[in-house]
């Protein structure tokens, strides 16, 4: 029966005190409830007079509340009238008067949103978990908003300070004359106060309303110093620049990409440690490979291991190191393109055109084959076979550097083949992530909306055709009118000072990665092309460019190749072991069969012994199905299990490819440009 009367009070207090209702009703509300309370007689308990007691605080805080806001009414309007007081004086008073109203408002606000809170609850279910969720839901809206009205009270309290401060020095000002020097100061003072409003964006109250931003709660974490009293004046610094980490709810961490304040410069500390540290592991794990006879490249992926989320996990800025590690494909795909001349390209253009088409659709169709036998969703089997079409070119590009270009005469060269095909293949990775929304959506889809999702992909494919289309007919131009003399005017003004020509380059090839990017191609195609328009000014150009660009890709590549092994979990592959090996050899003898059959139907006969070794070379899965399978993971196309599987198995066929290139290598080519291939 207490808890009964506790409870009733409390609902009889909140059912008129909505948000809607006056100060003057939920008085009222009040006095009503506690002469209920009185009238029913019952014994005066210690928790019974606990409520009289809060009831009449209630009762009294809110009669207290009403005429203080009067009074500041009030005071308002005598500042507005005082003559005596300066604008800046003015502005500040009647500031801070506003800022108080603000907040009594808001704290009556809170006690009466904590009422219906007690409310809603005693009214719910308490077996009922969607009604427990919906709650909680509203409590954690309710906090976002109180947090963010906090927010900007504090943001407007700094600005009152700032006018208190402005409003002092006017009155000093006015009872002293200043010297030169002062004046000065005063002058360059309020220069930086416009050059602060004017560059000052408001990001935080521009993007509050737009549709689809949510408030969230996060954690803000500084730096896990051994010696805290040594560094305390460092850390407030930092937390002064804003230095410090973001956590939100789900885990997720991130560091600053745009002050407030843009006149100080700034430098994030955990990424300059991530590559510190990166470029001190790659060395020793580089050299041990190199001594067991293993590419240098997979010492850098167990650079990654080790220092990535499955080992030390040292790694804070993983996401700016990929994006970092992505110039490194870049430059690698402008230096394969650098060594692949137009000519080339037009020998073994339609083997290139036509191979990777037909091995997609053969992958595809046995993707779906098994994802019926298995009962698999239509789209997930065709995202998965997609990811496994495709091949990883700079691994290829590593196998195949300081190898010898020229076989028999009149024959075709199978790194001009195999080159070809890997990025023909990276040109359909622009197709398939445009494609992407469509598998979402055919995911969800009835069968009536079927042929209209077909529909799209094939104006899609036709939209990809006409901008590859564009993409070449801007080469010829550029071939024929531009590259020439824009060449010969870098090597002119470059002469003793190297850095114009890597600039230039460098522009070039992110002007060319730009347009295809525009045309929804991709842009590792515009690297590409970019060294093939360059390689047509002969082979000293040639040579000369790859002198300066090579050290930079070396770079570039190792942080390439340790990104891809922050993604690599051994406990998880020894774990599933058996699965993965049976997976990775099936995916890996398939494209090979696949790859060796359709090599043979479109090869001339003369140049048949090439398939085995182009074969071997497409014998793997693309490091890019990271990047498609965290796209599809996240909009649902694929779960979690099937991602680890995709990246597990991506990294055991890297693992085997050069195992498969050396025995192809040992078959099929010569001796004098065997040594040079491996």
């Amino acid at each position: 029966m207490k808890a009964t009367g506790f409870i009733s009070l409390w609902t009889l207090v909140s059912l008129p005190c909505g948000p809607l209702a006056s100060p003057a009703e939920r008085e009222d509300v009040v006095k009503h409830a506690i002469k209920l309370h009185r009238g029913k007689g019952a014994v005066i308990t210690q928790r019974k007079q606990w409520v009289l007691e809060s009831c009449r605080k209630l009762s009294g805080l809110l009669r207290q509340k009403n005429v203080v806001l009067n009074k500041l009414k009030n005071a308002i309007r005598a500042v507005e009238k005082d003559a005596g007081l300066s604008d800046e004086e003015k502005l500040f008073q009647v500031h801070t008067f506003e800022i108080f109203q603000k907040e009594l408002n808001e704290s009556e606000n809170s006690v009466f949103q904590a009422i219906h809170g007690l409310q809603r609850a005693l009214q719910g279910d308490y077996k009922d978990v969607v009604n427990m969720k919906e709650s909680s839901r509203q409590r954690l809206e309710a906090l976002r908003e109180a947090a963010i009205k906090e927010e900007m009270e504090y943001v407007e309290l700094l600005a009152a300070e700032k006018h208190q401060v402005e409003a002092l020095k006017n009155m000093q000002h006015q009872n002293k004359s200043l010297s030169m020097l002062d004046e000065i100061l005063e002058d360059v003072r309020k220069a930086a106060d416009r050059l602060e409003e004017e560059i000052e964006e408001h990001a935080f109250d521009d993007n509050k309303s737009v549709r689809g931003v949510n408030f969230e709660a996060v954690l803000r974490v500084e730096e896990d110093e051994a010696n805290s009293k040594r560094n305390a004046s460092k850390r407030e610094v930092e937390d002064d620049l804003g230095l410090s980490m973001l956590i939100d709810s789900q885990n997720n961490q991130y560091i600053l990409t745009k002050p407030r304040d843009s006149t100080i410069p700034r430098a994030d500390h955990h990424f300059i440690k991530d590559i510190v540290t990166i470029g001190m592991l790659s060395l020793p794990c580089g050299w041990l490979c190199t001594m067991i006879g293993l590419p240098t490249m997979f010492g850098y992926i167990i650079c990654g291991v080790l220092l990535g989320p499955s080992g030390l996990n040292s790694i804070k800025s993983i996401v700016q190191v990929e994006t970092l590690g992505e110039f490194g494909v870049f430059f690698t795909l402008f230096l394969v393109g650098l060594e692949f001349s137009p000519e080339r390209l037009r020998k073994v253009w339609k083997i290139s055109l036509q191979g990777p088409c037909y091995m997609t659709v053969l992958m595809i169709a046995f993707g779906l084959l098994w994802g019926h036998l298995l009962q698999i969703r239509p789209t997930q089997s065709v995202f998965i076979s997609t990811c496994l079409s495709l091949s990883s070119t700079p691994l290829v590009s590593r196998f195949l550097a300081g190898s010898v270009r020229g076989d028999k005469e009149g024959d075709i060269d199978y790194s001009s083949v195999l080159l070809g095909m890997l990025v023909m293949q990276d040109v359909q990775l622009g197709l398939f992530i445009a494609v992407m929304p469509t598998l979402i959506q055919a995911g969800v889809s009835t069968y009536s909306s079927i042929f209209k999702e077909i529909l799209r992909i094939l104006i899609l494919i036709g939209q990809i055709l006409f901008s590859l289309a564009a993409v070449f007919l801007l080469c010829l131009v550029i071939k024929t009118y531009l590259i020439g003399p824009y060449y010969r005017k870098l090597h002119t003004e470059s002469k003793g000072n190297k850095e114009i020509l890597i600039l230039g380059i460098t522009a070039f090839t992110f002007l060319m990665l730009t347009i295809t990017e525009l045309l929804d191609v991709s842009m590792e195609l515009g690297c590409f092309l970019a060294g093939a328009l360059i390689s047509s000014q002969g082979h000293m150009v040639t040579e000369e460019i790859m002198c300066c660009i090579e050290p930079i890709r070396d770079f570039l590549a190792i942080i390439f190749f340790t990104s891809i092994g922050l993604h690599v979990f051994p406990t998880f592959v020894i774990y599933e072991l058996t699965v993965l090996l049976f997976l990775t050899l099936s995916v890996v003898i398939m494209k090979f069969v696949l790859a060796v059959l359709v090599l043979s139907l479109i090869l001339p006969k003369t140049s048949q012994y090439i398939k085995w070794i182009v074969s071997a070379g497409l014998a793997q899965v693309s490091e890019f199905s990271f990047v498609l399978g965290s796209r599809a993971r996240r909009a649902g196309i694929i779960s979690r299990e099937v991602y680890l599987l995709i990246l597990s198995v991506t990294t055991l066929s890297l693992l085997l490819a050069p195992a498969l290139w050396r025995a192809a290598i040992m078959k099929c080519v010569p001796r004098p440009e065997r040594r040079s291939s491996t």
